[in-house]
Parts: structure tokens; C-alpha cells; sequence
């Protein structure tokens, strides 16, 4: 069901300077940072070979990361995604077996264009997942 991990999100105080710190200290390219006001970040993307590290930082006062970072001011790590061939097929399958899909049950575009879910974490031991359309 699920496909090639997608990324890992990483909760930051400061996107630029963990930009910054990533970029000179690691030598990783490093994306613009793009605003998701629907979703109440700031994102930028570290591209590896194999995958993307997700770097999140708090955008507007209702930003569910800015909680988060109340909880842990020096950040951490928020969520993985996984990619699916169908977004809705395995909503649907994972909602039949009795996991929950957080928000209204319908997919929102996420940071690279395309449909998303977060499934929570209570139900996957702790860690909360997102869910991309391939």
C-alpha cells in the first residue's frame, strides 16, 4: 500500500538559519522556502538522493507547529510521508480498519502540488504520518 518514503519533517525555530546550517555545514541543497498558509508553515526541502528532509517552521498565530515548537523550542522531528498510487483508495482502506484520518477526511495539497492526508498518531504508535499522492 505504501510506496518510497517521501520525506522527513523537522519542526525548526529558524528556518534560516537551519536552512543556513544545513546548506554550510552539510553541503545540501537547499530549497526556497515556500509559504503553506493553509497549512500554517514555512517549508523548505533538503534534497538527498534517496529522499527530502522537510524543514517546517511556524506560519501565523493558529499554526499547529507553532504548538509544537511550546512543547519543544529547539524543534524536532514532526512526521514522515510515504507516497501512494492512490490517495483515496488507501484513505479508505486505512478508515475501514479502523485508522483515523485527521482534519475532514479529504485530502489537501500539500507543499509539492499534490493531494495529502495525515493519519494520527495514536494510531501508528506515535508518529505521525502524511500520506502523498505519488
Amino acid at each position: 500500500m505504501i510506496g518510497r518514503l517521501n520525506h522527513v519533517a523537522l519542526v525548526v525555530p529558524d528556518l534560516a538559519k537551519a536552512a543556513m546550517a544545513y546548506r554550510q555545514h552539510l553541503g545540501a541543497a537547499v530549497s526556497q522556502p515556500l509559504a503553506l498558509p493553509e497549512h500554517g508553515v514555512t517549508v523548505v526541502f533538503i534534497e538527498l538522493p534517496n529522499t527530502k528532509i522537510e524543514l517546517l517552521e511556524p506560519l501565523g498565530e493558529d499554526s499547529m507547529i507553532k504548538r509544537f515548537l511550546e512543547k519543544n523550542p529547539s524543534g524536532g522531528m514532526h512526521h514522515i510521508c510515504y507516497e501512494v498510487d492512490d490517495i483515496i483508495a488507501v484513505r479508505d482502506k486505512l478508515k475501514a480498519g479502523g485508522a483515523r484520518v485527521l482534519g475532514d477526511d479529504n485530502p489537501k495539497i500539500g507543499a509539492h502540488g499534490k493531494p495529502v492526508l495525515f493519519l494520527h498518531p495514536k494510531d501508528f504508535f506515535g508518529t505521525l504520518i502524511e500520506l502523498e499522492q505519488a
